[in-house]
């Protein structure tokens, strides 16, 4: 395949990331199995990057997520001048076929604001699309710039504009489900977990009051604000308070962490975390918002684990009920559901993610709607006038 692609994850953390890191580890799934398909990637990341890739381009020598604890008016130069470094690279050369762009609000307003001339773009929304409506009310990308989902239901909720310029959805994937239904199933603990960022949204207080009320053992694993391990927000003091998801934490999660039924263990990466997601009876989704990709959600089909979760955003897409998880539209009904997923067969979970969720569909579907937005741009560009 004569395809080149730039690849802009933009400046937040190396690809892959040393943990947390939602695009940037979707980044690292699909880049691979594009170029088994013969796909060139050139990547825009931070210099410490690591995942293999014909060229890579940076602005910043490491990633910049750190600055994200600052007050807006100190940091909103970074993503800019991350885009700066793109834009550049892209008129400095004239082998990049299309753009594939996963930076928030600026990397779609960047590359629109390029002109007629600049390459076509695919521009990936992994987020909440009720987060900017004065961008994505009054976008206008012309014929160049295009956007995909992660889900259909995050695409049902766009903003008419925006929702004008979509070519459709790609689910997540996860590497883990290459091989998934041939995988041994692994020995599960009493445990359930949820895994991911601490934040209002993800309910973490829901799911550790409610594991508290019916007995079961939960364990949150992810970051708080910047800090990675409890250690770390501990010795941060009362500074730590400026960040919203540490105010969160420490005001509705924290009564509910016990170290012994409801435990925070911090970011867990690599094998320690597929280990614990693993073995646990079931991963829960307490979401208080409409999720828009779920990567953890096939995360834990992949390895065999159940998911229990308000039926919000991407879940019914994602869960069949009574088969590969269960889901509620009455949160409180959660604890009562944890008791019953040890019922649920864990081989359902992985002979799903094996079919649905693995690279390689996903770059196959990413190869279609790179083929889409180019040709849509080649032929309105060569329309008479």
């Amino acid at each position: 395949m004569s395809l080149t692609v730039l690849m802009n994850a933009g400046p937040w953390l190396s690809v892959p990331p040393p943990g947390y890191g939602g695009i940037e580890n979707v980044v690292a799934t699909l880049v691979p199995e594009l170029r088994r398909l013969g796909v060139r990637v050139v990547l825009a990341s931070v210099g410490t990057s690591s995942l293999p890739v014909d060229e890579l381009v940076s602005v910043f020598p490491d990633g910049q997520f750190a600055q994200l604890q600052r007050p807006y008016n100190q940091v909103c130069g970074v993503a800019q001048a991350h885009l700066g470094g793109v834009v550049r690279a892209l008129r400095s050369r004239d082998d990049i076929d299309l753009v594939h762009d996963h930076v928030e609000a600026v990397g779609l307003a960047t590359l629109a604001a390029m002109g007629p001339d600049a390459p076509p773009a695919l521009h990936t929304l992994h987020w909440d699309l009720a987060k900017h409506p004065a961008l994505y009310g009054t976008f206008d990308g012309g014929d160049r710039v295009r956007v995909n989902g992660v889900s259909a239901s995050q695409l049902a909720r766009a903003p008419e504009a925006l929702r004008a310029h979509s070519v459709g959805h790609v689910h997540l994937a996860t590497p883990l489900a290459v091989g998934a239904d041939r995988r041994p199933a692994a020995r599960k603990g009493d445990y359930a977990l949820i895994l991911g960022r601490i934040n209002p949204g993800k309910g973490q207080d829901l799911g550790a009051r409610l594991a508290q009320q019916v007995g079961v053992p939960l364990v949150l694993a992810g970051p708080v604000g910047p800090y990675h391990r409890p250690e770390d927000l501990a010795a941060a003091g009362d500074e730590a308070r400026q960040n919203p998801d540490v105010r969160f934490f420490l005001d509705e999660v924290a009564p509910h962490v016990d170290g012994e039924l409801v435990r925070w263990v911090g970011t867990v990466a690599g094998q320690e975390r597929d280990d614990l997601l693993a073995a646990a009876r079931a991963t829960l989704f307490p979401l208080r918002w409409e999720e828009p990709g779920g990567t953890a959600v096939v995360e834990s089909l992949a390895l065999g684990t159940p998911v229990v979760a308000t039926a919000r955003g991407c879940l019914p897409e994602l869960i069949e009920h009574g088969r590969t998880g269960l889901l509620t539209t009455d949160e409180e009904e959660l604890g009562e559901l944890l008791l019953a997923a040890s019922l649920l067969d864990g081989r359902e979970c992985r002979r799903e993610a094996a079919v649905r969720f693995t690279p390689a569909v996903m770059a196959r579907e990413y190869v279609r709607l790179y083929d889409q937005v180019r040709q849509h741009a080649t032929a309105r560009r060569l329309q008479p006038a």
